[in-house]
């Protein structure tokens, strides 16, 4: 049983869990955020902190079927989990620049919005703007 559990790499302790919530700023602490919400990001995805993460070069594992317990919204891009390694075997942090996980947390968030994904979303955002004003005038008729 030992020599199954050690085979696969994210049963180790030097993993760490990093769910979407815990960098969400939609969410109150009370529903699993853990950094600040000045540092939080909209909305964040597993395949985002996945992304900003194998890039900086840490050692990443995406589950995608995991949830987050507290999440009581089951819809696909809200689920996912993302096992990076911190540590090395010897116990020192596998990049010197993240010793904490909140470190990693708070890198990640701060690199999510910078991603062209975000950055093509955003000139979408612009759009949906443009059509939210109309829909604006369009209450504002309602309200005659």
């Amino acid at each position: 049983m030992a020599a199954a559990g050690a085979a696969s790499p994210a049963d180790k302790g030097r993993f760490i869990c990093i769910y979407p919530a815990y960098l969400n700023n939609k969410k109150t602490i009370a529903e699993g955020r853990r950094i600040p919400i000045d540092k939080a990001v909209e909305n964040p995805t597993s395949t985002e902190i996945q992304d900003v993460c194998a890039a900086v070069g840490f050692n990443v594992l995406l589950e995608k079927n995991k949830m987050y317990p507290r999440e009581w919204n089951r819809d696909v891009q809200y689920r996912g989990r993302v096992r990076i390694q911190l540590k090395q075997d010897d116990g020192n942090p596998c990049l010197p620049q993240f010793p904490t996980r909140k470190s990693v947390m708070l890198y990640a968030a701060e690199t999510i919005p910078k991603l062209k994904t975000r950055t093509q979303k955003m000139g979408g955002s612009d759009q949906s703007l443009q059509q939210g004003e109309g829909g604006k005038k369009g209450k504002g008729k309602k309200k005659k």
